[in-house]
């Protein structure tokens, strides 16, 4: 029996074609993904899924989806995919990361230009019949200083044309380096200098923690005077009940949007302002996108249900079937050691090398080198990232990679050394497999120890000095916080030390002050794995 294709979601014809094409049964239904309750109803047939953005694949859905194996999501954004369910119920989730950069980078600049000249009331107005030529004042975009939030890929081609439109272009990218910045033509600022400088701002940037109203109250109120705001990125980006009053206040010239917190918007505190220009998510919406998203959305899940071939994959890297079984735990291994760097990492990155030794440096490190470094970015920027997409942003943001293997094995037969430059200091950490196919943390910024990454843990720096084990474990006990393992190491008797500890759940802020008062205590971070 054929792999049978549930896609609920507006999906080109051609994409349709192709899965037929290649023997795959497959029902169509372009509005589905509106009706949850016929959704729920209907996926416990299907093999695989393919979506854009409409449908809402929560943890509900993948419990109903008892024969699913794959999700496909045309476009680059999985916020409506809930991978961790995913990935625990063994789903591979897939998407299509660059076919729609130009379109949505376009839109942003047709925005920009729209709201400067305020054509759609324009519009309006004369179509009613008037002639309100006076009325509509705009601004000139020429000699403009564009703001540009996030520079990786759509920012960067913005930027392009930004400067194509003879504006001066300024980004505030953690993650931009400065030599990228002088080959595509913008001054890399920081977050402040963008606030007071810009005389339009374009957000560029996932919806991560960091990012979540980036532009607040209180960062509109650091805004030039008359600045206008575009956003084509993601919802939730931009506080609207403060852009809303900083528009009111007339401190805010005017705002373009594509995207909202809560989509549909049906509704919204901004809908009727003066000078405000919305369009509904058209990000993606041109053919071109459509078709570059689609196909390769349609190749990828087919390649997977049929040969079992992964590409562009979310919560898997792509590997061969023969080389699967041996690259598993250093797989694993990688993906940890990256993920450990990346929630350590809060500045911007320079470059990463990654050193293989032993056995591992025989392996496919291609595929261990983009796993790691989806591991590194992921907490940075999204969990769109994935290991084929790593590298390009790596590239995007002007972060040097390397890689080096070496012969010689050293104190262990394999071992994986990750190191991060970034623009405060260098860090690295190394790992191996064991023989129980057990991945495990060898070494912490050159001191040595052994410990096993679990879903909740403590990374903490420390002077080395007399009773600080005791009083960690009392604060920890106190909360009623159970330790699982507790692995020490540090650089010589009363210098750095590092310690890992596994605990039974996440712990709490106050818990985590409490230890950051400690008095030998340097720095504190809650991993998760």
């Amino acid at each position: 029996m054929a792999p049978r294709v549930l896609i609920s979601d507006k999906l080109s014809e051609t994409a349709v074609q192709i899965f037929r094409d290649r023997g795959l049964d497959v029902t169509f239904e372009p509005d589905l993904g509106k009706d949850k309750d016929r959704l729920l109803e209907m996926i416990p047939d299907f093999d695989g899924l393919a979506i854009r953005s409409a449908t809402k694949v929560s943890d509900k859905v993948l419990e109903a989806a008892t024969n699913l194996r794959v999700i496909g999501r045309a476009g680059i954004g999985v916020d409506n995919v809930d991978t961790k369910a995913a990935s625990a119920r063994g789903v591979i989730v897939m998407n299509t990361p660059y076919g729609n950069s130009i379109t949505t980078a376009e839109h942003a600049i047709s925005m920009m230009l729209a709201l400067a000249r305020q054509i759609p009331a324009a519009n309006a107005s004369t179509q009613a019949g008037k002639w309100e030529k006076s009325k509509f004042m705009g601004v000139e975009l020429y000699g403009k200083t564009l703001g540009v939030i996030g520079c990786g890929n759509i920012g960067g081609i913005v930027a392009d044309r930004a400067l194509g439109l003879k504006m001066k272009v300024i980004a505030f990218d953690p993650f931009l380096s400065p030599e990228r910045a002088v080959a595509i033509g913008v001054e890399k600022v920081d977050l402040e200098t963008l606030l007071k400088r810009a005389d339009f701002i374009s957000l560029h940037t996932p919806l991560t923690d960091k990012t979540r109203n980036i532009l607040d109250a209180g960062a509109l109120s650091r805004t030039k005077k008359g600045v206008r705001i575009i956003n084509c990125a993601r919802g939730g980006l931009i506080d609207e009940a403060a852009l809303a009053d900083a528009i009111r206040s007339g401190h805010v010239a005017g705002a373009a949007l594509d995207v909202f917190e809560t989509e549909p918007a049906t509704e919204n505190v901004l809908f009727g302002l003066d000078n405000v220009v919305c369009t509904p998510h058209l990000g993606a919406a041109t053919t071109e996108a459509q078709e570059n998203v689609a196909l390769p959305v349609a190749e990828q899940m087919s390649d997977y249900l049929l040969t079992g071939a992964i590409t562009n994959a979310i919560n898997f890297p792509s590997i061969s079937a023969e080389e699967a079984p041996r690259l598993r735990p250093y797989l694993k291994l990688a993906e940890q050691l990256g993920s450990f760097a990346g929630q350590l990492t809060e500045t911007g990155l320079k470059s990463i090398r990654l050193e293989y030794a032993g056995e591992m440096a025989e392996m496919n490190v291609k595929a261990l080198s983009s796993v790691a470094l989806a591991g590194l970015l992921r907490p940075m920027l999204s969990e769109s990232v994935n290991m084929v997409s790593a590298a390009a942003l790596a590239r995007d943001r002007g972060i040097n990679v390397e890689e080096v293997r070496r012969g010689e094995e050293g104190a262990y037969q394999t071992y994986m050394r990750l190191t991060v430059v970034t623009e405060r200091q260098e860090r690295s950490v190394a790992g191996t497999v064991f023989s129980n196919d057990q991945p495990r943390i060898i070494q912490v910024k050159r001191i040595n120890m052994e410990a096993e990454l679990t879903p909740h843990m403590l990374y903490i720096t420390n002077h080395d000095k007399p009773g600080f084990i005791g009083s960690l474990g009392r604060i920890l006990g106190d909360a009623g916080v159970n330790i699982a393992t507790f692995n020490l190491g540090r650089e010589k008797p009363g210098g750095d030390a590092i310690c890992l500890v596994s605990v039974d759940e996440a712990v709490g802020p106050e818990v985590m002050n409490e230890v950051k008062a400690l008095p030998s205590v340097v720095r504190v971070n809650e991993l998760r794995f």
